[in-house]
């Protein structure tokens, strides 16, 4: 019999490993897409810290070997406002948004079986051994404007009364994620959700809180709020919109994914986007923040 996997209930056998190994056999970028979703998935050990069931794993097939994250479905917390599908569909959705808009933004994501069930598996990202390597995104600051090269997103609590600015790197791929995230409506984009890479790239993770048919845009990258979106953005949006119309094969895969809802409101979201030609900006009807940023 398969054991069960729970939030509340500790995984038997490897599971119970405390971290990860540092290094994963495999870089980020160039993995064939059948490593991880048909490759043999064994579990090494679990992310501790995470709220749901997180583990970490090696993937092998056809000669290559990667590190991976395996998020069984058995082991998500339910959230009363997605009732709807599972946090590991959401990732997966989120992963081939980021695709047909043609950046790299996310890990490779696939949905498949595994030795807890079906769940989401991504590529590990391993940080970068030189630390001269790894970007500086996000940053409180004293000043009262942010510096050249930086965006400000607003003051924050530092204790003792004291207040400081929290920015963020005008970087362009983090622009570009700013954008996906609206598109995905991301409920929590955090500073830890920003993963170093290798040669001073990042990538984002934790995309379950997405897709929601209501607006639940919370997130630390703020700092465009208002300004008019690259040409870049608006070229992909316009191949995103093409590639999300009905019988295209990315409609047919999010079909699978989320629902009929979720996926009207993401067209609606993109032309939305196309139509105003900004980055969007906080509703004031929620908290604009995700808490903790970090």
């Amino acid at each position: 019999m398969e054991p069960a996997v729970g939030p509340a209930a500790p995984l038997p056998g490897p599971a119970e490993a405390q971290d990860p190994p540092p290094a994963a056999p495999e870089p980020a970028t160039g993995l064939p897409d059948a490593v991880l979703a048909d490759g043999e998935l064994t579990v090494r050990g679990r992310i501790q810290e995470a709220s749901n069931a997180v583990l970490y794993c090696t993937v092998a097939h056809d000669g290559h070997t990667a590190s991976c994250v395996y998020k069984p479905v058995a082991g998500e917390r339910p959230l009363w406002d997605f009732p709807d599908g599972t946090l590991a569909q959401r990732e997966v959705a989120a992963y081939e948004i980021s695709r047909a808009c043609g950046w790299d933004l996310i890990p490779p994501t696939v949905l498949r079986e595994g030795p807890y069930g079906t769940g989401m598996v991504q590529e590990w990202i391993d940080p970068p051994e030189n630390s001269d390597e790894v970007p500086e995104l996000l940053a409180l600051v004293e000043d009262e404007e942010p510096a050249p090269g930086w965006k400000a997103v607003g003051l924050a609590q530092i204790g003792d009364g004291r207040t400081a600015l929290l920015v963020h790197a005008d970087h362009p791929r983090l622009r570009r994620l700013a954008v996906l995230d609206a598109v995905i409506n991301n409920g929590d984009r955090k500073g830890g959700h920003l993963l170093p890479g290798a040669g001073g790239q990042f990538f984002a993770i934790d995309h379950g809180v997405t897709f929601n048919a209501e607006d639940k845009l919370r997130t630390l990258l703020w700092g465009w709020a208002g300004e008019p979106l690259t040409d870049e953005a608006l070229e992909a949006l316009r191949n995103l919109e093409r590639e999300l119309a009905e019988g295209t094969p990315l409609a047919a895969r999010l079909a699978e994914l989320i629902t009929d809802d979720e996926i009207d409101a993401l067209r609606a979201r993109v032309a939305a986007l196309l139509s105003s030609g900004r980055h969007p900006e906080p509703s004031g009807e929620w908290p604009a923040i995700p808490w903790p940023p970090v």
